[in-house]
């Protein structure tokens, strides 16, 4: 048994100390290891030796600098994480190891209809057969990753009202796929884990303060935070498409009027373009109509940039971020939507605070939220666990 300040327990908080470091980057050189906790270079050598001798972490030689060093990452066969992730018309599951490796994804279509019930029906089985086809042990899964279109009570786990889902409402996705599973579930709106895929595997990676704006059916934002998501008490940080642009602008689903939503989401931009383009236009579409030269979809995509810089403005002036990464099918638009919310930023953004922000395309399309599953396995799983886990005892198991 520990006790609180003996030799035996400032080891083990060092030894949790490095592999949190290493789970959050998915590797690290031993220099950096040390400069990211603090401890003494003599100090990571033994321990990095330490948890590479008990099957935790792989070092492999690399370069930093021009000069021979050693990367150190968990081992792939530590662990396994699961990301699954309900969209308005689709279902994606990613399996992945604690060094930050996808090893598979799978898609499936989901009616927008289906129940809670039938929705995690159709998950447990996407889950299991992707377990099953790469012959990996259900003991191996440390925990799985579930993002909902919605907002999510973050400390009870349930559905709030979403538009996108409505039969949800009021059901814990949580619960119930971890009950099915057998493992611990991690839970969050998808523009979280947009932020997280995207400051993890895409357009957001280096930077330790940034947001994350997803323009689709609504419009959200992933905020990151000294390289943490920030939820607020309620878990509803983040709702910039419900900053006011127009008070007497159209009324927004929320019940106010002109909010950003209303002049951004493809619910009420897409309609401006039926007359001219029919009513089965989709986001997709009218960005490939403007890369060709149409006038009326780069129009459209200009107004909404401007739109959406206006309220990027505010998070600037609030929570001077460092990087926005526009995701969703708008971000393939590229300079076209990115030079007019650029603009607006410039024109409504404290001078210093739109200096110092890039805004970028996200770069991992329509797979932001399944990676971003992914990694919020990856930061809120237990250091002690993972440690537990490497025993002899479990690696012969």
């Amino acid at each position: 048994m520990e006790t609180p300040g003996s030799q035996s327990s400032l080891h083990r908080a060092n030894l949790e100390r490095v592999v949190r470091a290493v789970r959050m980057a998915g590797s690290l050189t031993q220099a950096e290891i040390a400069r990211t906790t603090g401890l003494s270079a003599a100090t990571v050598s033994n321990i990095v030796r330490e948890l590479k001798e008990g099957g935790t972490v792989e070092v492999t030689p690399t370069s930093s600098g021009g000069r021979r060093a050693r990367s150190v990452s968990l081992s792939g066969d530590a662990g396994i994480v699961v990301g699954v992730d309900f969209g308005h018309t689709h279902l994606r599951v990613a399996i992945g190891n604690l060094a930050h490796k996808v090893l598979d994804e799978k898609t499936e279509p989901l009616d927008v209809d289906a129940s809670a019930a039938q929705g995690m029906d159709r998950a447990e089985v996407l889950v299991s057969r992707l377990i099953e086809s790469n012959g990996i042990s259900r003991h191996k899964i440390v925990g799985v990753g579930l993002g909902v279109p919605g907002p999510i009570d973050v400390e009870t786990g349930v559905l709030g009202s979403t538009s996108i889902l409505p039969g949800w409402v009021g059901t814990n996705p949580r619960d119930d796929l971890a009950a099915r599973l057998g493992v611990p579930v991690y839970v969050d709106n998808d523009a979280n884990l947009g932020a997280l895929g995207e400051l993890v595997w895409g357009g957001g990676r280096g930077a330790a303060d940034l947001a994350y704006i997803k323009v689709a059916s609504g419009v959200g934002a992933g905020l990151v935070i000294s390289g943490r998501i920030y939820r607020g008490p309620g878990g509803t940080a983040g709702e910039i498409g419900h900053i006011t642009l127009d008070e007497s602008g159209p009324v927004c689903r929320c019940g106010n009027r002109g909010c950003l939503e209303t002049f951004t989401a493809a619910r009420y931009v897409l309609p401006l373009l039926h007359s001219s383009h029919g009513p089965k236009l989709t986001v997709e579409r009218m960005v490939e109509l403007a890369g060709e030269g149409d006038p009326g979809c780069r129009r459209v995509i200009a107004d909404v940039g401007r739109h959406i810089g206006s309220g990027v403005a505010n998070l600037c002036n609030l929570l001077n971020p460092s990087r926005v990464v526009l995701g969703g099918d708008l971000a393939g638009a590229g300079e076209l939507v990115l030079a007019p919310i650029r603009d607006s930023v410039a024109r409504y953004a404290i001078p210093s605070a739109a200096r110092q922000l890039a805004v970028v395309p996200g770069t991992l399309g329509g797979r932001a939220e399944v990676l971003g599953a992914l990694a919020l396995v990856l930061s809120e799983m237990g250091d002690s666990t993972l440690l537990d886990r490497a025993q002899p005892t479990d690696a012969t198991a």
